[in-house]
């Protein structure tokens, strides 16, 4: 004779299985459904077998004639036969007694009820209820089982994916937020933040900041020759050249307004950050943009200014002590350059405000 002890609810030694929420739509149909269907004629110790050997069935679907009868839950059957005499009275009778006995109302939704709808509905059951499988209609007369444990990881799979896809948003919205609309490089208010983030993490670390301001040589008579879509579109290719020219991690490129660029430097000395200046001045000429409304030649042309505080060097620190200073000496600088010609690059040095080094015929002038 069989004993109540021989019935686990569930054996670890089984794998759950897998839940199956690739997208917030998922349904019912969409997940591992049960199928154990036994004819209400057939005696309890049929459904208690499955049990046994199946220790993942929540329950059975109770047929007549092949037609959907009911269902009866693998823990109010288990509880049914652990009773006294419960073994004794139920294995060997008709399983139709035993559901007259545990018959209670039972929740049926089509396999197309979406899972988050399926939940709700779930635990809107009464308490003795919430647990119980809910039986699943894919077509008439052909139903599966759902466990609520399932049901419960899917919403919970679900809830997972939707933050991932919120967080994905998010993340996506800061970008577009941080970026200038025409250029795609970063935008004025982004190089705020991040300028004197820098300035900070800098400060503490005692590592140099260069700042280089960029401007387009005589961008307005391009802007008259041309027109402006041809300006916006010539905007674009300087942006992405001067973004290009740095690598990954070596600083961030911003429109700082108008034809004006800013390139943050951290960790870069002023030697360095007028190598890099010349390089995205040799190429931006690469790309040879013509540009006959020039002054100083026939493509267009850019200058720079570049301006580098050594948070390390105190008798610089005296003259650079806010990241404000750090920008107007990066913007004199660029000044500088388009009163001395133009397409050239500039450097202000914070050692002697009145010395500038300049390039390509590297001098030192005394202002």
């Amino acid at each position: 004779m069989l004993s109540s002890n021989e019935f686990d609810l569930y054996n670890l030694s089984h794998p759950i299985p897998s839940i199956l929420c690739s997208s917030l739509s998922s349904t019912l149909q969409d997940q591992h459904l049960y199928d154990c269907q036994v004819d209400v004629s057939e005696c309890g110790e049929v459904v208690a077998n499955y049990f046994n050997y199946n220790p993942l069935f929540p329950g059975v679907i109770l047929t007549q004639k092949q037609e959907f009868f009911g269902m009866i839950s693998r823990r109010r059957f288990l509880e049914r036969l652990s009773r006294p005499y419960g073994i004794e009275l139920f294995l060997k009778r008709p399983l139709k007694l035993l559901y007259r006995l545990e018959k209670k109302q039972l929740l049926i939704l089509a396999g197309s009820t979406p899972i988050l709808e399926a939940t709700q509905s779930a635990l809107k059951r009464l308490p003795d209820l919430v647990y119980e499988p809910i039986v699943v209609q894919l077509a008439p007369q052909i139903y599966r089982l759902i466990d609520m444990y399932q049901l419960l990881l899917a919403q919970a799979q679900i809830h997972q994916l939707s933050n991932q896809i919120l967080q994905e948003l998010y993340q996506e919205l800061q970008i577009k937020a941080s970026l200038d609309g025409l250029t795609q490089v970063a935008n004025r208010h982004f190089f705020d933040q991040y300028f004197e983030q820098q300035w900070l993490q800098l400060e503490f670390t005692k590592f140099p900041l260069s700042l280089i301001f960029t401007d387009v040589d005589y961008f307005k008579a391009y802007n008259d020759t041309y027109g402006h879509q041809a300006g916006d579109d010539c905007l674009k290719q300087i942006a992405q050249v001067i973004a290009q020219t740095l690598t990954l991690d070596q600083g961030l490129v911003a429109r700082y307004g108008g034809e004006e660029f800013v390139v943050v430097l951290p960790k870069i000395y002023l030697d360095q950050a007028i190598l890099i200046a010349e390089k995205m001045r040799d190429n931006i000429k690469a790309i040879q943009l013509h540009h006959p409304s020039s002054s100083v030649s026939s493509h267009v042309t850019i200058s720079l200014g570049i301006a580098t505080v050594e948070f390390g060097n105190s008798e610089i620190m005296n003259q650079i002590k806010t990241p404000g200073d750090l920008i107007i000496a990066a913007d004199q600088a660029l000044y500088e350059a388009k009163n001395q010609g133009r397409d050239r690059v500039v450097s202000f040095s914070m050692r002697d405000p009145y010395l500038w080094v300049t390039s390509p015929q590297v001098s030192l002038q005394n202002h």
